[in-house]
Parts: structure tokens; sequence; C-alpha cells
């Protein structure tokens, strides 16, 4: 079963390019990320890292959701810190955990995405979502706390893609889903990715994140320790012991 069409015309305008320098971010006075600096070009990137590194809260830090130090310029433009005026300039978030509205309908959900357009672009975008998602449509009026977590996940994607981000950022989007749905998601990202937007993502399944990423950054204790191309992360040291389970002498990825 394939959920999409080739295209993603939503999302399809010029490549965002996100440059984050000395961004500190936490909760209260609990620090998580310190100076971390990185930068986020056209294509798709992947952040690893263990549990409690930070990288839900990194992804909230660019959303605006939490408080946050440094700077972070979004095509060379200062990046506004209230969530509202972020997705006006182009950036959306999948939050772990997909956060949907269970007793409405997808086609209520998606709708949501679209709010800060009227009505008539929103309709558009709406139905450029079906196109994109042609399985959605079949469950245009099924509420989305009846669908299952693959399902709900794509409802997500869909739903974020309703604002036409040109920086689509995901949290953990494989997260709980059987294999072949983890697969199927993953090239979603891809495909997103080569259609033109921008694509940061923090995924768990380091193995596949790599296989589909352009580049990775490894973040461990609110720092980075490594970065580098995806397929180079992949054979290195830093992510064979620590992830996957092989400790052979490879070329390493470049340190932070």
């Amino acid at each position: 079963m394939m959920w999409y069409a080739p295209s993603f015309v939503l999302g399809a305008s010029s490549h965002a390019h996100l440059k984050v320098q000395g961004l500190s971010a936490g909760y209260g006075a609990f620090l998580v990320l310190r100076d971390v600096t990185l930068e986020i070009k056209p294509g798709l990137t992947v952040i690893l890292g263990p549990n409690g590194a930070g990288k839900t809260t990194l992804l909230k830090a660019l959303s605006g959701l939490i408080p946050r130090g440094g700077e972070i310029l979004l095509d060379d433009q200062k990046l506004p810190r209230k969530t509202s005026e972020i997705v006006q300039r182009g950036m959306s978030l999948v939050p772990e955990g997909r956060q949907l509205f269970p007793q409405m309908t997808v086609t209520e959900n998606l709708e949501l995405g679209g709010w800060l357009v009227g009505k008539a672009e929103r309709a558009r975008r709406l139905e450029q979502a079906f196109n994109d998602f042609p399985k959605l449509r079949e469950r245009a009026q099924q509420l989305a706390g009846t669908m299952s977590g693959g399902e709900q996940q794509m409802v997500a994607v869909a739903r974020a893609m309703m604002s036409a981000p040109r920086l689509l950022m995901l949290d953990e989007p494989s997260l709980g889903l059987a294999p072949r749905m983890v697969d199927e998601l993953l090239a979603i990202t891809r495909r997103i990715a080569d259609a033109g937007t921008t694509v940061l993502m923090v995924e768990q399944n380091v193995k596949k994140a790599l296989a589909v990423a352009d580049r990775g950054y490894v973040l461990e204790r609110g720092t980075l320790v490594a970065s580098g191309p995806a397929a180079l992360l992949a054979r290195s040291t830093v992510i064979r012991e620590a992830y996957l389970g092989a400790g052979a002498a490879v070329p390493a990825a470049k340190p932070v």
C-alpha cells in the first residue's frame, strides 16, 4: 500500500537554509542544550543521539515552543521567536506522538494545518494534500483517533505540509511503527526533500535514517559530538559503537 504521490507540490518552493549559532535552551532553570552550532542545508538532515540528549528540545527551540539563546538565521534572516511567525516564515513541526485531535476527522485535522491562510487557499492545499497522500482521501471523514499509528503519522505529516513549509521538522516519526511502515515513512521524507522542502528529522532508527539522509549530527548530553555526510556517519566508530553494536575501525565522521 503506497500512501504518497510523487510530487509534494505544497512545500516545493525555494530551498530553506537554516544556520544555528551558539544555541542554548531548556526548561526553566534546567539548561538542556549548550552552545549548539549546526547548519541545516537543503536536503534531508538527521539528528541522532540517545534518549535525553536534547533532540526534542532542539526542535522545540527552533519552533519557538520554548525560550532559546543564541542566533538562528533562516536564509540569512533572523528567525522570529513566536511560533506563528516562524510558521509564516516557512517552518513546520511534526511533533513526537503526532498530537492529532482524535475526535476530529482527517479532513478537519488537515485543515488546521492551513489555518494561517484564507479559506480558498486552504481548500486548494487540502486538495493537494489528498493528491500527495491518496489514501487519506479515502479516509477523509474518518476520526483520526480510530486510525492506526502509521496512518495517524501520515495525517500528521500531511497536516504539516498544509502550511506549505520550506523547512519541515520531524520528531521521531517512526516511533512505535511497524518496520514496513517505518520504511514507507522514511521514503516519504526522502521524497519531500527531493521535491524541494528542506527536512530536519530527529530519528531513533539510526541505520534506516542514515540510509535516506544527506547529512547527520550526533547529539549527546546537550552538545554535538560528531557530524558529517550520512554515508560517512553510518561507517563511523561513533555511530557503530554507540548505536549499531560494532566497533570495527573505520573512517570516522568529522568531530564537531
